[in-house]
């Protein structure tokens, strides 16, 4: 029901005459709160001190190859289904206006929440491996036929990027198959082979899986179709783009750390270098931009390397980092571009000097970019701040002194966000703006709400996340 709930509103809205962009974008809204509410269902039924796999459905794929339609979750996949069912919701919430090509652009949303609720429960890695490339059809399209003026580069340079990464891992995953018992593409079945082969048969099978999930996290140097993609595509499918796809890359990691522990011990001080890496070269460059939603992209990256020296430290407290960064950058990133974008809709720019104040002219607008930015940079009662605080914890133990890199990468974050702020809540000249909607201040509000709760009382995501989380420590004994 929850992964292809959007394709029947898909299927709907295909139908739907293309003239008639208010009942599209009613539809959609109808199937984008059917897929919250049956995700919160999911959540509310989920036992958190139960089976680690709960909900499971299993049904014949091809029996030969050892292929299986198999779905289920634990509370790795519900952060992340919730995650990405709340960003769908809000991208379709403030496409409101959404005149040109609406109908295709509602139908691609929809499709591509699917695939990714797709990749977040599949238990079987073949068909998570097709859901996977089933992200790519839609979002080219997005970017291609509904971004910006330089959209056709960046959507070519979006799919021969995650491509060329996938047929890596393609390739890791076929080796994995060999190895693993009655040639079953089962995770459980692969995770049983995988610990069974050499290191050096580990290494590369990790390298391979490594380069299909870092581009898409991204990991510096497999960035490089970030900026333009986040550039050139429509603002809402920013949101998502930032907001759950760069998660996938991080789920994928995680996922795979039980199939290859030799290997990620022997790759963990490599794994600390690249995301030491992303951290302070994706600050420093988004510190340098004067484009609002590049800024922005730029800084995913450092945050995203947060993630992955969460991951990096192969223990509790820096893995519940990483996944608690994960959710937390995906509400203040979708926050920032969805404000951004909706400020490039008024004033036809993103250009930093051409903002004044905000403040008195568009008070709403000033404090959703203020909060946004604040809220990425981790300030206290926010959940970037509980994030970083169990990474840096994790990281502690093991490495010492060098966790003062990520504290330069928090400060070089306060700079570029103080300086946005100054430059559009304090008094100077700007275009006048009207001021955010109720629909468009409702959305702002949904995201701001979900960043506090996450800061103020982070329980109950960490109690949803336990069970997977303590059974990726056990197996590295952190």
């Amino acid at each position: 029901m929850l992964v292809f709930l959007p394709v029947v509103g898909a299927g709907l809205l295909a139908v739907v005459p293309a003239w008639r962009t208010l009942t599209l974008w009613h539809l959609a809204m109808l199937f984008a709160l059917a897929a919250v509410a049956w995700a919160g269902w999911l959540v509310a039924a989920f036992d958190p001190y139960g089976p680690a796999i709960q909900m499971a459905e299993t049904r014949a794929w091809n029996v030969r190859l050892g292929s299986y339609f198999s779905l289920g979750v634990d509370g790795l996949s519900l952060a992340m289904v919730i995650l990405a069912a709340l960003l769908t919701l809000i991208a379709v919430m403030v496409s409101r206006r959404m005149q040109a090509g609406a109908r295709l652009y509602f139908v691609l949303v929809l499709l591509l929440e699917s695939a990714m609720f797709g990749v977040f429960t599949a238990r079987d890695w073949s068909l998570f491996y097709v859901f996977w490339e089933a992200t790519l059809i839609p979002l080219f399209f997005l970017i291609d036929r509904l971004g910006g003026a330089n959209r056709q580069k960046a959507a070519l340079n979006f799919f021969l990027y995650t491509l060329g990464g996938s047929v890596f891992m393609l390739v890791a995953l076929l080796f994995l198959y060999d190895a693993a018992p009655g040639h079953s593409f089962a995770m459980a079945d692969m995770a049983e082979g995988g610990r069974s082969l050499p290191l050096a048969m580990q290494l590369l099978i990790f390298a391979g899986l490594f380069i299909g999930f870092g581009v898409k996290m991204p990991v510096v140097p497999l960035h490089g179709w970030l900026p333009l993609a986040h550039v050139e595509a429509p603002s809402p499918v920013s949101i998502l783009l930032s907001g759950v796809l760069l998660k996938m890359g991080a789920y994928g990691l995680l996922r795979a750390a039980s199939t290859l522990p030799d290997a990620y011990l022997a790759m963990q001080q490599a794994l600390v270098v690249l995301a030491l890496m992303s951290m302070l070269y994706g600050a420093m460059l988004a510190w340098r931009q004067q484009d609002l939603k590049a800024m922005v992209a730029y800084s995913s990256i450092s945050h995203m390397g947060v993630v992955l020296l969460g991951i990096a430290t192969l223990n509790v407290a820096g893995i519940n980092g990483a996944v608690t960064q994960m959710v937390a950058h995906g509400l203040s990133a979708g926050m920032l571009f969805l404000v951004v974008g909706l400020l490039y809709q008024r004033a036809h720019s993103r250009d930093l000097a051409d903002y004044g104040s905000l403040l008195g002219r568009a008070p709403r607008f000033a404090f959703f970019v203020a909060f946004g930015l604040l809220a990425a940079v981790g300030m206290p009662g926010s959940g970037g701040f509980i994030a970083e605080l169990h990474v840096l914890v994790g990281a502690w133990p093991r490495w010492g002194g060098w966790i003062v890199l990520p504290g330069i990468t928090m400060l070089i974050g306060a700079a570029y966000s103080l300086r946005v702020v100054s430059r559009l809540a304090l008094p100077g000249t700007g275009p006048a703006i009207d001021d955010m909607t109720r629909t468009e201040t409702w959305a702002a509000a949904m995201l701001a709400l979900g960043i506090l709760v996450l800061g103020i009382w982070p329980a109950p995501l960490l109690r949803l996340i336990a069970g997977g989380v303590d059974q990726l420590g056990r197996v590295f004994g952190g």
